[in-house]
């Protein structure tokens, strides 16, 4: 049986939202924050020849840089102040998590609560700094030489000044938006980092529709097997909606107790566990891994007559065995690793012991913590499977049938499951303006009496 809460969550009143201002103020900033986003991804380089780089551009398509594109929101192709998106700043989360895990030190400032948070969230700072000068370092080198065997070159006046000028650019730009995302986190609605790659993303797909429907009116694919691409894109959002509202509930009984002279009855209630536990974090954590070295390479690659560097960006070609396997590896091991670092089995098990709660048939204790352990770890392999199949077979038929559709699996998963947030955040603060309004109402109610 649904409890109070949920069946007032079911029956939320949509007609207060005029009257929720809190709410109706964050959704304000967060379309505000995203359009600077949009605008700043329009502002290009000094020292580009906007021309000439999408001549060069147009020889790369279907490789790893429009992969690299798409998320940000076609900002690379435009070689914009913010070409870079927040991809460095999501690895160096991801190195700095990993750090909290195998460093005692880091372990330590973890436990520390709320002053070891900004510490961590320093050295993330720091590590995006580093990152996002070598990347900048490694694309303005790249931009040098790109096309100079073919007569032509990207850059107006190559050089020292431009590589230092180019590193700062889209150092500034990475960390306006680490901040922006930060500020609609704090003031907005949803998580500020997931939105910004969202809009990235979603901001390319009028052009993947266009190039879809363009193959289309030429001949060069037929209406039938454009159809069955929508359908498979209609279908493969109603998978990931399902899958990611999927739960395994664990019964949990709470014994009788006496309360007073009266007998209260035992309680029992569910702890559900989601089938994706660790969310839309593996992809991103993955993509952002692979595509960051990925993105210096392709730029080198493109003007070097090393042969070790030229195998290298071909066996790392978007769509290639390579490619597709160290990224299903990065899913699978981020989907166990976040969850690790989201759900703590032990941490569970003694709250539930000191609360009286217990799972029937299950020793309070060690014996819950291994029982949940062991749920978990099953529940995360189910997980795990589903988001490498959703993330990799689009890109597997992307790839064998050269569609210019780079709507794939991994950037529909991105962009459900950020959407899916971001509704029950909003529903939430519907849910707590109409709790709001009810203790407004009982208060007014005792005053009469």
């Amino acid at each position: 049986m649904a409890s109070a809460a949920e069946q007032l969550a079911a029956n939320l009143n949509w007609g207060s939202f005029s009257k929720a201002t809190d709410l109706k103020k964050r959704l304000w900033f967060t379309l505000g924050a995203l359009i600077v986003f949009r605008l700043c991804s329009f502002v290009p380089l000094p020292g580009i020849d906007p021309i000439q780089l999408e001549l060069l551009f147009d020889q790369t398509r279907g490789g790893v840089l429009d992969f690299v594109n798409m998320f940000s929101g076609g900002a690379l192709e435009r070689m914009s102040i913010v070409a870079l998106n927040i991809m460095p700043y999501i690895t160096a989360s991801i190195i700095v998590q990993l750090m909290t895990s195998l460093s005692p030190t880091m372990a330590q400032l973890k436990k520390e609560g709320e002053s070891g948070r900004k510490k961590i969230n320093q050295y993330t700072r720091y590590g995006t700094v580093a990152l996002t000068l070598f990347q900048g370092y490694g694309i303005a080198v790249g931009l040098e030489g790109w096309g100079a065997g073919q007569g032509a070159s990207a850059v107006l006046d190559p050089g020292w000044f431009f590589r230092i000028t180019t590193m700062i650019t889209l150092l500034g730009g990475t960390m306006f938006l680490m901040w922006l995302g930060e500020q609609i986190t704090a003031r907005g609605i949803g998580n500020g980092i997931s939105l910004i790659i969202m809009a990235g993303i979603v901001a390319t797909l009028p052009g993947a529709l266009a190039g879809l429907f363009e193959q289309g009116r030429t001949g060069a694919m037929s209406g039938v097997f454009i159809i069955a691409i929508l359908v498979g894109v209609i279908l493969l959002i109603a998978g990931i909606c399902f899958m990611e509202r999927a739960q395994r509930r664990i019964l949990v009984q709470y014994p009788k107790r006496q309360v007073g002279n009266r007998m209260s009855q035992g309680e029992s209630s569910h702890l559900p566990l989601k089938l994706n536990t660790a969310g839309v974090i593996p992809p991103i954590f993955a993509s952002s891994l692979l595509l960051m070295p990925l993105t210096v390479a392709q730029f080198a690659g493109q003007n070097s007559q090393n042969e070790w560097m030229i195998a290298v960006t071909t066996a790392l070609q978007h769509g290639s065995p390579l490619y597709m396997s160290l990224y299903a590896f990065g899913i699978i091991f981020f989907c166990f690793f976040y969850t690790a670092v989201v759900f703590n089995p032990e941490e569970t098990a003694d709250n539930l012991k000191r609360q009286g709660g217990f799972i029937p048939g299950i020793r309070p204790g060690e014996k819950t913590t291994q029982y949940l352990d062991y749920v978990l770890t099953r529940i995360t392999v189910v997980g795990a499977a589903y988001l490498t199949l959703i993330c990799l077979i689009p890109e597997f038929l992307i790839s064998s049938f050269a569609l210019p559709f780079y709507f794939g699996g991994t950037s529909l998963l991105i962009v459900v499951n950020v959407t899916m947030d971001t509704v029950a955040q909003i529903q939430s603060h519907l849910l707590a303006h109409q709790y709001e309004g009810l203790i407004k109402k009982a208060k007014l109610r005792g005053n009469r009496r």
